[in-house]
């Protein structure tokens, strides 16, 4: 078996190098990525919350309802929803580039997940810090922005990390609707140039690349930010 990393070199038919290529769709990887956290961040961070208001039934029982929701249809069958059924149904989103509806099924797919984990580092949390903020006359809203929030993110910090990089490696489900990240070129650079070792193991180094590159920075983060006594630090591994 011959190598030929040349083949990144070569022009493939649009004026532009195989190289490029893979960068430019290494950017739309990464687009997806950093677009889908900041959603599944923002909302999982809400629903999470709402899980666990003391004396608002309803309210949990509808954040446990989104939870169910999104965590128990396949991230695939999301995308498609997304991209296919709801611009049918809702005639609005017919207007909404296919990039945002995959960021969509994405970032609420992974907000579920993300949900899961604020409501469990919130309940972590000794219940005397609760009665403290009580005691200070904070109210219920105060109490968690200022006490329990601060303190259940960081105890959350670990599996976040690992959900990150999970959501990095989902965005590649996003070929299936045709948009050009690095799984996409991966499929049809190996058609037209027939090199499909050499491809696939720079494909799979980005990929590689990116989220060690993403557990870093939450390691840097997760030791900046624990607390002794309740997180160990980040410093010396990975998640």
């Amino acid at each position: 078996m011959t190598w030929d990393w040349q083949v990144f070199l070569s022009d493939d038919g649009s004026g532009r190098t195989y190289l490029e290529w893979m960068l430019e769709a290494w950017r739309w990887t990464l687009m997806v990525a950093a677009s889908s956290w900041v959603v599944a961040m923002l909302v999982g961070a809400v629903v999470g919350t709402l899980r666990t208001l003391p004396g608002r039934p309803v309210v949990s029982a509808l954040a446990n309802a989104w939870v169910e929701l999104f965590r128990n249809i396949p991230l695939l069958v999301q995308i498609f929803l997304w991209y296919f059924v709801v611009p049918k149904i809702f005639p609005a989103f017919q207007q909404v580039p296919g990039f945002l509806l995959v960021v969509f099924g994405l970032g609420f797919f992974t907000s579920a997940r993300i949900a899961e984990q604020f409501r469990a580092g919130i309940q972590a949390l000794p219940k005397g810090q609760r009665y403290a903020a009580m005691a200070m006359g904070f109210t219920t809203a105060q109490s968690y922005r200022y006490v329990i929030l601060p303190m259940a993110f960081r105890i959350i910090l670990p599996p976040l990390t690992s959900e990150s990089m999970n959501l990095l490696k989902n965005s590649s489900v996003a070929f299936a609707v045709s948009i050009a990240e690095l799984t996409m070129f991966a499929m049809q650079a190996q058609e037209e140039t027939s090199r499909g070792i050499e491809v696939y193991l720079a494909v799979t180094a980005l990929y590689a690349l990116s989220a060690f590159a993403v557990n870093r920075v939450f390691a840097v983060i997760e030791k900046k930010m624990r607390v002794p006594g309740f997180i160990v630090s980040a410093g010396t591994g990975g998640h």
